[in-house]
Parts: C-alpha cells; structure tokens; sequence
C-alpha cells in the first residue's frame, strides 16, 4: 500500500502499515517512479482538490478511483479521455450501505477492528477540537464525544 500524506504524517502513515509513502505535494508520478511503482490499482481519496488529476493519471488501466471526501478542494479539473480511454471506474463513498456500517460496528464492539482515534475531546471543548482539525498535523480521527 502507498500512501500520499503531508511530510508530518509519513512516521505515522508508516508505523500503521504503509509500505511507501510519498509526500503530498511531490509531483506524484514521478514519486512514486521513485519508489518503483509506476501505476496502482485503487486510489482511495479523501483529499481530492488539485492533487485529483495526478491521482488519475496513476491509475492502470481498468483502475478505480474512490473519493470520500474533498478537505482539499470540491471543485476538481479532468480530461475525460483520462477516464474513458483508460476504463476507469470512479466511485463516491461516504459510509458504504447502512449494512455495511452495521458490519463495521459490529467488528468494533468484538474488538475484530480498532479505529484508529488521534484524540478525543467533550463537546465543551468542541473549539478545540476545531482548532486540532484545522492544524492536519494528526493520523487517525478526531473524536467528540456529547
């Protein structure tokens, strides 16, 4: 798995499994040449915005790009033909089927699967946790808790 994160994430992106990571604002095919990889299979976005065409042009042929989330940017540029004369499937996703969130919380309760939580904060300190999202210096989910 590659991983495309800013510079203060890489220890942590690796430490949680990645096997390359690149830093987001390297020019993202010749990167990932760097490190011996010239096309992926799947990209799995939750940044989009300008790094969005570059996420494309990596994907092999019969690739599938899902998105979910855009913190980076909604508004996003493509050449279609990048899409259709490569046969790329491009999905959107925000939480799957409510089965599918069922099945992950479900996995959560038996302890199968541990989110990954960079912090936790009361509502009452709700600003703060504002403050921590805006900074993008954490790995994982920020967590407020009612």
């Amino acid at each position: 798995m590659v991983a495309v994160v800013g510079a203060a994430k890489h220890a942590a992106v690796r430490a949680i499994g990645a096997d390359e990571v690149v830093a987001r604002d390297a020019e993202l095919p010749a990167a990932l040449a760097a490190v011996g990889i010239e096309e992926v299979d799947v990209v799995a976005d939750v940044v989009a915005g300008p790094s969005y065409g570059d996420l494309l042009q990596v994907l092999a042929p019969l690739g599938r790009y899902v998105v979910a989330g855009a913190i980076a940017g909604p508004m996003v540029e493509t050449d279609l033909r990048t899409i259709y004369l490569r046969q790329l499937t491009l999905f959107g996703s925000s939480f799957g089927t409510h089965e599918d969130f069922a099945a992950v919380v479900d996995l959560v309760d038996r302890g199968a699967f541990r989110p990954l939580v960079a912090a936790r904060y009361p509502l009452a300190e709700l600003a703060a946790a504002q403050q921590h999202f805006e900074s993008k210096d954490f790995v994982g989910k920020l967590v407020v808790e009612p």
